[in-house]
C-alpha cells in the first residue's frame, strides 16, 4: 500500500473529525440540556450588606464583587486598576477584613458585610483616615486613593488585633504602628504617583506613630 495514501487518509480523518466537532458544538441545546441547564451559566440570587444597607442582587456566577459594586450597585469609588489583584485600587473590606474585590466572585459573599470607600465617610463627615489623607496630601491623581484608604483602615485594625506581618520582629508580642509595619502591610497598594510617604504620615497620625 502506498504510504502517501495513509498520510492523505489521516489528513482527511482529522479534517472530518474537526468539522464534526464544530457542527456538534454549534447545535442548539438538546431538551435534556435545556431542562438541566447544561451549557448555561446560572445566576446567583442572594443578599448582602453593603455600607450598612441590605441589598438583594442577582448576578452571573462569573461576576466579581468589584463589578457588582460598580456596575449594578453604582458604587464607583472602588476602582478597577489591573483587574488581576496586583494594584490594590479595588480594595474593600468584607466583614472587617480587606480584600481585592476584583479577585473575589460576588456570589461568595452572600450574607457578608461589605464596606467600600462610600461607606467610610461623607464629604460632610469624613472618616479620620480620609481627613488625614487630605491633611497630608496622601494622593495626587486620586485613582488609587479609595483602595489606599480602605486598606489603611484595615491595616490599623490588623495591628490593633495583633495580627503579625512579615516584618514583625517578635511574634509573641503585639505588633506596633511603625513605619516598617505600615510599609509592609500596605505593599499591595500601588500608588503610581508616588505619594507613599504622605500616605504613611496619614496612617501614623490616625494610628499613633511609634516609630
Amino acid at each position: 500500500m502506498d504510504p502517501r495514501n495513509d498520510l492523505e487518509f489521516s489528513r482527511r480523518t482529522v479534517l472530518v473529525a474537526g468539522g464534526a466537532t464544530v457542527v456538534v458544538t454549534a447545535l442548539p441545546p438538546t431538551p435534556v440540556q435545556a431542562a438541566t441547564g447544561a451549557n448555561r451559566t446560572f445566576a446567583g440570587n442572594f443578599s448582602l450588606s453593603v455600607n450598612g444597607a441590605q441589598q438583594t442582587v442577582e448576578v452571573d456566577t462569573r461576576t466579581t464583587l468589584l463589578d457588582l459594586l460598580r456596575e449594578q450597585l453604582k458604587l464607583t469609588g472602588s476602582k478597577k486598576g489591573c483587574d488581576h489583584g496586583q494594584c490594590g485600587a479595588c480594595t474593600v473590606m468584607v466583614n472587617g477584613e480587606r480584600i481585592n474585590s476584583c479577585l473575589s466572585l460576588a456570589v461568595m459573599h452572600a450574607g457578608d458585610e461589605v464596606t467600600t470607600i462610600e461607606g467610610l465617610g461623607t464629604p460632610e463627615r469624613l472618616h479620620p483616615m480620609q481627613a488625614a489623607f487630605v491633611k497630608h496630601d496622601g494622593y495626587q491623581c486620586g485613582y488609587c486613593t479609595p483602595g489606599q484608604i480602605c486598606s489603611a483602615v484595615a491595616v490599623l485594625d490588623e495591628i490593633k488585633a495583633g495580627v503579625p506581618s512579615h516584618v514583625t520582629g517578635d511574634l509573641t508580642a503585639s505588633p506596633r504602628v511603625t513605619h516598617d509595619e505600615m510599609r509592609e502591610r500596605m505593599s499591595g497598594n500601588i500608588c503610581r504617583c508616588g505619594a507613599y510617604s504622605n500616605i504613611a504620615d496619614a496612617m501614623a497620625e490616625v494610628g499613633g506613630d511609634e516609630a
